[in-house]
């Protein structure tokens, strides 16, 4: 008998620490989930939409580059264009494959172009240069165009 009652006292005991602890357990499953459900819809935006804001931002300054401090200064923010682009064309190619390549060699032939300038470049090979840098500015244009609807 005292056995019985010491293991109705050991029961009541456990059974007061077991609710709390199941109690805890559909609040911390709740919890993760919401905080899982969070995290999904942190960033609707693809990677590349970023990668296309940070493009378009450095095409945009090409021209103050060329006029600011003359063919170094182009030299610089061609190769931060080129990286930028590589950027973009990686993480957005599968999206828009049409697109990036038409990017990719834009940008390609304008860089070859720039590191073909001699230091004291003539006005032909200047023409060159502002022909294939539209061609960059079409070529990011159509990109942001085509991926508009993800990316707003």
């Amino acid at each position: 008998m005292v056995s019985g009652l010491l293991n109705t006292k050991s029961r009541e005991r456990s059974r007061p620490g077991a609710r709390r602890a199941w109690g805890r357990v559909p609040g911390a499953m709740v919890t993760a989930v919401v905080l899982i459900a969070l995290a999904a819809c942190g960033s609707s935006k693809p990677a590349y939409c970023s990668d296309r804001t940070n493009l378009e931002n450095s095409v945009k300054n090409l021209p103050s580059s060329v006029s600011s401090s003359g063919i170094s200064s182009l030299k610089s923010q061609v190769t931060t264009i080129k990286s930028q682009a590589t950027t973009l064309v990686s993480s957005a190619k599968s999206d828009f494959p049409t697109e990036t390549s038409a990017v990719k060699s834009s940008v390609d032939a304008l860089s070859s172009a720039v590191k073909a300038l001699p230091s004291s470049p003539s006005a032909t090979q200047l023409a060159a240069i502002g022909l294939d840098a539209s061609n960059v500015v079409s070529s990011v244009k159509s990109f942001t165009d085509a991926s508009k609807s993800k990316c707003s």
